[in-house]
């Protein structure tokens, strides 16, 4: 079968990509290298600029209960600590839970989803695609979309320029219950060299989940012996880490997370989500524009859906991408790099203790506006 999009990548934009092209008739197939439900290292926190777009078409998961979030707390490593309420405020929801939600979704308007299968190449034949995965299957469609997250066997197979440097950053992620963190807040505590957020999801779960460094971790050997060398300096980690369950013992683990700009194609793949631009996790919102970044997608593929002009739907993501994202992007990579050293953090926070309108600023900066839904 020749499908019109392949979309290598079973995450939030492939998903949301897939669901909505096959509303609009597109023949489109999903290939996910993992079998849902699965875990993800992922701060499971989404604003709500995108909850009225997922409403509209059916994927906002009121089903699975998330938790409202409303207010927003940062912390140093000293424990020095300043809340504000979130304007626009934001949902929590597990990656387990939901990723599996938008698989069922995608394929109720569909879609054709492909479990257990990871593309290592793309080709170009007689003006077709052909992906080809590690079992030896061979899909091809007129469209390549990669939506395979922060980085893959694809991104090498494309000697992407971001994937040729070697990135310091580890991310790791827990789910636990606990009764040291009010339901509506999110928070943001820095360490040395890193910083943890956590906020509730369903089920009376929370999501921890750290970014830091592979020096930290090979200083220290385990991932328990730098946790409590470095992350128990600051006391709220401290207390999560030894006052909560932890609900699964050994976490889930990412290397060589990249924040260097990304291009939005490359060999005549088009990217999409993290795979396209990561925000810095500090700003707490990568979610919701792998969501958004789906929708601007998906509308310049349906623009020219007659003949899948390449040129043309990349002109006209890329202009609604650097109108929607530049900018935020590079907030994003500026505010982290005030995080994560124990005294700049500490004037950082101090200084946005003093000014209330800065900080919001900061936060509608790297949060966005609400998407409009015609």
């Amino acid at each position: 079968m020749v499908f019109d999009v392949i979309i290598i990548g079973g995450g939030l934009s492939g998903l949301i990509n897939a669901r909505l092209l096959a509303l609009n008739n597109i023949s489109v197939a999903v290939i996910e290298k993992n079998t849902y439900p699965f875990h993800r290292v992922c701060g499971e926190y989404i604003s709500n600029e995108v909850r009225s777009f997922l409403e509209s078409i059916d994927c906002f998961p009121s089903e699975l209960q998330p938790t409202r979030i409303e207010r927003l707390q940062v912390t140093a490593p000293s424990g020095f600590s300043i809340h504000t309420p979130l304007a626009m405020g934001g949902f929590g929801i597990s990656r387990y839970a939901y990723d599996h939600f938008l698989k069922e979704r995608a394929i109720q308007a569909g879609a054709t989803v492909i479990e257990g299968e990871q593309i290592y190449e793309v080709n170009q034949d007689n003006q077709l695609f052909l992906c080809k995965s590690l079992s030896q299957k061979e899909y091809k469609g007129k469209l390549v979309i990669g939506a395979q997250g922060k980085r893959s066997m694809m991104d090498k197979q494309l000697n992407r320029s971001f994937i040729k440097r070697r990135s310091p950053y580890i991310g790791v992620k827990y789910h636990i219950q606990t009764t040291g963190h009010p339901e509506d807040l999110i928070a943001l505590h820095n360490f040395q060299d890193g910083y943890c957020g956590i906020s509730k999801i369903e089920n009376e779960t929370y999501c921890l989940c750290y970014l830091t460094t592979r020096e930290n971790l090979r200083k220290h050997g385990t991932i328990p012996k730098m946790e409590e060398a470095i992350l128990y300096k600051n006391p709220f980690l401290k207390n999560l880490f030894t006052e909560s369950e932890f609900i699964y013992k050994t976490p889930e683990v990412i290397n060589e997370i990249s924040f260097a700009p990304k291009t939005l194609s490359d060999q005549h793949v088009i990217f999409c989500g993290d795979a396209a631009g990561m925000i810095a996790p500090l700003c707490g919102n990568g979610m919701a524009m792998a969501m958004h970044s789906a929708k601007i997608l998906s509308e310049s593929i349906l623009a020219y859906r007659n003949d899948f002009n390449e040129t043309k739907i990349l002109k006209r993501y890329q202009k609604e991408w650097n109108k929607h994202f530049q900018q935020r992007l590079w907030i994003g990579r500026t505010v982290q790099k005030m995080f994560g050293q124990n005294t700049l953090t500490e004037m950082t926070l101090r200084a946005l203790a003093f000014s209330p309108a800065l900080l919001r600023w900061i936060i509608s900066k790297t949060h966005g506006s609400a998407i409009k839904v015609e």
